[in-house]
């Protein structure tokens, strides 16, 4: 998702209108429309007054802007996450450790730190968190593993184009090329594997047989009304199907798939 093309609130938008026909997914993409909600409402605070652009100094500022998204869960979110929670609310300090240990490590494993500093670094469109060049397969804003890819409505079939990765962490997009593996850069079309789903197909698995690693793809030439990163959430059966032979996602969601 570029934030400047495609808002918080068309995210939560999307997630509302695949919570309506989403059969056993509804409850996990009504959940994760609140926390679109909540992401929406930092990413505002953060553009209406501008932070200091650099996480490790404005780790207060992220912290009190994510403090709502704390509370929401802890009242009605699943188990684990409302434990979490709670926990964090009673422990500032925590907080901010995990704050800085998911901007080290970018660990998907963290919850509330991801989805905290997520709006923190879409607001700051045109800045760059990287000590120099990062690889092909990584942000090149700040270095963080692709959450999915996207085909746009208007590319031809060809390796060359049409082609994006998403950041997993500050939600940028960067070109890709189309037959290659993200995770371990195999290009050999006979070991990249292509699956999809009859119930969203405009959403499919991308698996490499070297690696064992996977990631999904949105193609808005498909389905143009499509938020990527909202979409890729919603396609949950494939993250199932992949796990049950044995692929591990390049990086897990907000929704912990």
């Amino acid at each position: 998702m570029d934030t400047a093309r495609n808002p918080w609130s068309s995210c939560v938008r999307r997630a509302d209108e695949l919570a309506q026909n989403a059969g056993s997914a509804e409850g996990l993409l009504t959940f994760y429309a609140r926390v679109l909600r909540r992401q929406h409402e930092a990413h505002l605070q953060f553009v209406q007054s501008r932070p200091a652009d650099s996480v490790e100094d404005d780790l207060e500022r992220i912290a009190a802007t994510g403090s709502p998204l704390l509370h929401d869960v802890a009242i009605g979110g699943p188990p684990d996450l409302a434990q979490q929670a709670r926990a964090l609310l009673e422990d500032s300090a925590a907080l901010r450790d995990d704050l800085l240990e998911y901007w080290r490590t970018r660990s998907d494993r963290q919850f509330f730190a991801k989805a905290m500093i997520q709006p923190y670094l879409a607001s700051r469109a045109g800045s760059t968190d990287t000590a120099g060049k990062s690889a092909d397969n990584r942000c090149p804003r700040c270095g963080g593993a692709p959450q999915a890819s996207i085909l746009d409505g208007s590319s031809v079939s060809t390796d060359g184009g049409g082609r994006r990765l998403l950041c997993a962490t500050c939600l940028t997009t960067w070109p890709f090329r189309r037959v290659l593996c993200p995770s371990c850069g195999e290009e050999d079309e006979r070991k990249l594997g292509y699956f999809r789903s009859a119930a969203m197909e405009h959403v499919r698995l991308d698996a490499c047989e070297t690696c064992r690693a996977y990631l999904k793809t949105v193609d808005l030439g498909r389905a143009g009304r499509a938020v990527p990163i909202v979409d890729e959430v919603a396609a949950a059966v494939l993250d199932a199907w992949a796990g049950e032979h044995g692929y591990r996602k390049i990086e897990l969601n907000l929704a912990g798939l």
